[in-house]
C-alpha cells in the first residue's frame, strides 16, 4: 500500500529527542524521508537517523544553531542539494528554563526568544522557496501550554511561545493561496526526558489532564503526520491544544 508521505521530505528542528525524535520517526513511517537538525551530531542524532533508516527511508542530520541565520540557511542547502525538495518543515527546537521575573536579564529574554521565536522564523525563512515548490506544502510549528495557562518563572518562555503561534497565523494567511498550510501545536503534559533541574510534571494536585496520564511524543507525532499529509490540506492557521483535556481552550 501506498503511504500518506511517499516521495515526500521533511525537515524537523530538534529532530533528535522527545517529542523531535518521535515526529521525526512518525513522518518516517508514513513514507517521508527526514532531514533533522540538532544542536550538534551527538548519539541522539546517530540514534534517530538509524531509526529512520531502519523504516527504509533516507535521513540526514544535521548539525546547526537554529538561531543563527547563517546556519539555518546552510542546513537548507544541504536538504536542497541531498534531497532537491521539500515538503513539511517542523519546527520543534526550543529551551525552557524557569527564573522569576525579577531575575531575569536581558540576555536571559534574548536567548530564549532567539532559540523559541527567532528559530522558526528563520527556519521559515530558509525554507519557504522549496516548500513553495511542493504540491503539498506544510509548516507546523510547536507553541506551549503555558502560554494558554499562564505559568509563574516563565514570562520569556510564555511570550515567545505565544510569539510562534501569531507568526503561524501569519505564515498561513500570507501564504495560503500559494499552497502552503501552518499550523501550531500546543502539547500539554507529555512524558519526555527532562534536562538536569527541570521539574518533573506530575498528576497530583492542580488540574491535570482529564484522561489521567501524560501524553505519549507518538500521539503528539501523529498529529503532525495528519497535518503533513493528503487528509489535512483543509487545515490552516489553526492552534491544535493536544492536551488530554488539561486546558479547554
Amino acid at each position: 500500500m501506498a503511504k500518506p508521505l511517499g516521495g515526500r521530505v521533511a525537515l524537523v528542528t530538534g529532530g533528535s529527542r522527545n517529542i523531535g525524535r518521535a515526529v521525526a520517526l512518525g513522518l518516517a513511517e508514513q513514507g517521508a524521508d527526514v532531514a533533522i537538525i540538532a544542536s550538534h551530531h551527538g548519539q541522539a542524532m546517530s540514534d534517530t537517523l538509524a531509526d529512520i533508516e531502519a523504516l527504509g527511508r533516507r535521513g540526514l542530520g544535521l548539525a546547526a544553531d537554529i538561531a543563527d541565520s547563517e546556519a539555518v540557511e546552510a542546513a537548507m542547502a544541504k536538504v536542497r542539494e541531498t534531497f532537491g525538495r521539500l515538503d513539511t518543515l517542523v519546527c520543534c527546537a526550543a529551551i525552557r528554563p524557569h527564573k522569576p521575573f525579577a531575575e531575569l536579564t536581558v540576555e536571559d529574554w534574548r536567548k530564549v526568544m532567539a532559540v523559541n521565536l527567532d528559530g522558526p522564523f528563520l527556519a521559515a525563512k530558509a525554507c519557504l522557496p522549496l516548500l513553495l515548490t511542493s504540491d503539498q506544502a506544510s509548516i507546523v510549528t510547536f507553541g506551549g501550554a503555558s502560554a494558554h495557562l499562564g505559568a509563574a518563572e516563565r514570562a520569556n518562555v510564555i511570550a515567545s511561545k505565544m510569539g510562534v503561534v501569531g507568526l503561524t497565523r501569519a505564515l498561513a494567511v500570507e501564504y495560503g493561496e500559494q499552497g502552503v498550510t501552518a499550523n501550531c501545536i500546543v502539547p500539554g503534559q507529555i512524558d519526555t526526558e527532562r534536562p538536569a533541574g527541570s521539574p518533573a510534571p506530575s498528576l497530583k494536585g492542580g488540574k491535570g489532564p482529564l484522561v489521567g496520564r501524560f501524553g505519549r511524543p507518538d500521539e503528539v507525532a501523529a498529529l503532525v503526520c495528519h497535518l503533513a499529509g493528503p487528509s489535512g490540506r483543509y487545515c490552516t492557521g489553526q492552534t491544535f491544544h493536544l492536551n488530554g483535556g488539561s486546558y479547554l481552550g
